[in-house]
Parts: structure tokens; sequence; C-alpha cells
């Protein structure tokens, strides 16, 4: 687990921006299943393409026309049950961090896993995002 003053700043990044920070299984699971609508789950994490690729592109893409009705994050090694809850809603898909999950009406219509995002800019995570918005949301 992470110390707290080290991941402070990576969870207000997002929730600053409107993610809702899922702390616990409860939550976590409450939110998968019942949501109805479009809703993107950002897996959160410490790695330098989480903070260089990942947040700022998501944030980013939150700019167009279309976007997610509801967002949400939890955060790798630190809310452990919520991660775990969440990594079961984006089966097949193996565990992934960080990683960007688009759900449509509690169903996995999206993912973007770890390895499509490291190597990669801000701003082709974010276009890459706005596509899919455009398709999904």
């Amino acid at each position: 687990m992470y110390p707290q003053e080290l991941t402070a700043p990576m969870i207000r990044e997002l929730t600053a921006s409107g993610f809702e920070e899922l702390k616990t299984a409860t939550a976590a699971e409450t939110v998968l299943t019942n949501t109805k609508g479009s809703m993107l789950l950002v897996v959160n994490s410490v790695c330098g393409c989480a903070a260089g690729s990942a947040r700022p592109g998501v944030l980013s893409s939150l700019t167009g026309n279309k976007k997610p009705e509801k967002l949400v994050t939890v955060f790798a090694g630190v809310d452990k049950e919520s991660v775990d809850v969440a990594r079961q809603h984006m089966m097949p898909y193996p565990p992934s961090s960080p990683a960007i999950a688009l759900f449509v009406d509690g169903k996995l219509v999206h993912m973007v896993e770890r390895h499509h995002i490291e190597g990669r800019t801000a701003e082709i995570i974010s276009t890459h995002l706005k596509q899919v918005y455009e398709e999904f949301c």
C-alpha cells in the first residue's frame, strides 16, 4: 500500500475534475452494477505513465462534445478491495494499472490497458478516448 501523502495529489487530480473515488468493494460493486448510461472508470496508479499520459489524457478527453455521464476511479496499490471488484467487471482483460474502461449500462464496451498507455502521449490517449465517446456516449 502506498502512503496517502504520496497518492493524495494523484487522486485529487481526478476527483477535482468530477471523478468519484470508489474506496470500498461495496461502493465499487454498487456503482459498477447499477449505473445506467455511460461511465468511465480509471484505475489510477503511481507509475510514470499514469502521471504523464493516462491522467492528463483522460482529463483532456473530457473537453470534447461527447463524454461519459459518470466518472469513477479506483487506485491500484491503495484501494485493494475496490480495485479487485473493478477488475472483475473488466474481465476478460487481465489486471492492468493504469487502465481506462468505458461501461454502458453496466457492460464493458471499451478497454484501454497499460500497454496501450505506455509510450503514448496524453494527446494520443485523449484523441482515442474522444473517438470512443463519439461511438458509445
